[in-house]
């Protein structure tokens, strides 16, 4: 690959990806959640990648192992995420997120989900289908736990949104809009064989807050995932 071209997309990449990436996307699919850059600008500016849509009816959920958009199960209530519902590529939720969330909530047993971060996306747009990567705007978000796991949801606004583009804060947005997200997450694991009671939200934060809970997330990808580069840079030099 020509040296230019190399650095281009280093650049468009953050400068965090090893070129040998850039290489294995030319060839095959990228893997959603380790091959997508979260961009160069994050946490300001973020790239998503989005599995779910409002008028999905069912849960969508990445396959970890081949990235491939998979069925997870279907609503049994008639409960429907009010905005675009996806994750942050290249996060993860380890010890640092699980650090932050104790020391904000003084519970000394809380563990990361071991997924990638959640995110919302809040667009007047109709989406038709999930799948699709998108740049957003964290504004704040909600810190959940699942049992002892910490869970957050970031809320994130499309980037260049006619109606929810200038939002900057979380303050800013519509009060019912975020009550809706939290009874959608409060209550979207719920069947009538399991009336969940163990999800809760224990803090709707701002911006500020949000951008730390990247910031955790994506350190505790690169310690969980630091050999990730150099396994695939040893699987494409030439011999």
């Amino acid at each position: 690959m020509h040296p230019t071209t190399i650095e281009r997309q280093r650049r468009m990449q953050g400068g965090l990806v090893n070129p040998a990436w850039s290489l294995v996307g030319t060839l095959f699919k990228t893997h959603p959640w380790h091959g997508i850059p979260i961009g160069p600008k994050a946490p300001h500016i973020c790239t998503a990648f989005i599995e779910m849509v409002p008028t999905d009816t069912v849960k969508f959920e990445i396959d970890k192992v081949t990235g491939h958009l998979r069925l997870d199960r279907p609503q049994r209530y008639s409960n429907v995420c009010p905005a675009m519902y996806g994750f942050l590529p290249q996060t993860y939720c380890g010890e640092n997120l699980a650090k932050l969330t104790r020391e904000h909530t003084r519970r000394t047993s809380i563990v990361g989900d071991g997924d990638p971060l959640d995110i919302c996306v809040l667009t007047e747009k109709d989406i038709s289908h999930g799948e699709i990567t998108c740049n957003v705007i964290p504004i704040g978000g909600l810190r959940m736990l699942d049992g002892n796991e910490a869970d957050d949801k970031i809320i994130a606004v499309l980037d260049g949104d006619a109606v929810y583009g200038g939002l900057t804060d979380l303050t800013e947005a519509p009060l019912p809009l975020i009550v809706r997200l939290k009874h959608y997450f409060l209550t979207y694991k719920q069947s009538p064989e399991n009336p969940r009671k163990d999800v809760e939200i224990v803090e709707v934060y701002r911006r500020e807050a949000a951008h730390e809970v990247i910031h955790a997330t994506r350190l505790d990808y690169r310690e969980r995932y630091r050999d990730l580069e150099n396994c695939l840079a040893a699987a494409t030099e030439k011999r």
